[in-house]
């Protein structure tokens, strides 16, 4: 009885966003023959047709919507943009983004020249593609644009990082394109500030392009 009384709840591990059949531990695959035909306009090659799920992140966005991430095992990371509500209904955006390059940022000094000159830029080069700008702003200045994410790991461990983004493009063929992530995160580890600049790839995924693993 008295075990009853004084025995102690145990906290509840907060739970990854789901959406799309898509959760932590999941996996999806992508279409093969739609994936060969697009790879080779692609700054990214040999992309892993089955990705296992390792980590999802989540977002709120000052337009009021969410932006889920769900990282896998290739390096890369199926990032779906959600606006007015939660379900698959509110969907307006699907890519798959795969890391390019991450450099450490060690002092003040680089960062604030990171998040001044390096992630905005009219237009930005890559392995001599020239991707523009797609987030304008009103006037001659379009800074990063903010989001905070929380991630969640199979651990059961849960972190949070500032990141500071903007997004570009370049056409491709068939009226597609590619699109160009260009990220500032800031991230307390103890009592420092883990920094770096995270170059991403990334394109557009429709339903048929995925099947989700039950």
């Amino acid at each position: 009885m008295f075990s009853k009384l004084f025995k102690k709840s145990t906290p509840k591990t907060p739970k990854a966003p789901e959406i799309m059949g898509l959760y932590l531990g999941g996996s999806f695959e992508l279409d093969h023959l739609k994936l060969s035909l697009l790879e080779p306009e692609l700054t990214i090659d040999s992309a892993a047709r089955s990705q296992l799920i390792q980590a999802v992140g989540e977002a709120h966005l000052d337009t009021g919507g969410s932006m889920l991430r769900f990282y896998t095992d290739d390096d890369a990371f199926l990032q779906v943009v959600l606006d007015g509500g939660t379900s698959e209904n509110h969907i307006t955006d699907v890519k798959l983004w795969h890391f390019y390059d991450t450099q450490t940022i060690g002092n003040e000094a680089q960062w604030n020249t990171c998040l001044n000159t390096m992630i905005s830029q009219p237009t930005y080069t890559l392995e001599g593609k020239v991707f523009t700008r797609v987030w304008e702003a009103v006037g001659s200045e379009s800074p990063p644009v903010a989001v905070t994410e929380t991630t969640y790991e199979e651990d059961g461990d849960v972190s949070t990082t500032d990141q500071f983004m903007m997004l570009y493009e370049r056409p491709l063929d068939n009226d597609r394109v590619e699109t160009l992530l260009v990220v500032g995160e800031e991230k307390q580890v103890g009592n420092n500030l883990d920094r770096c600049l995270v170059i991403s790839t990334g394109f557009d995924i429709q339903p048929a392009d995925i099947t989700i693993n039950g």
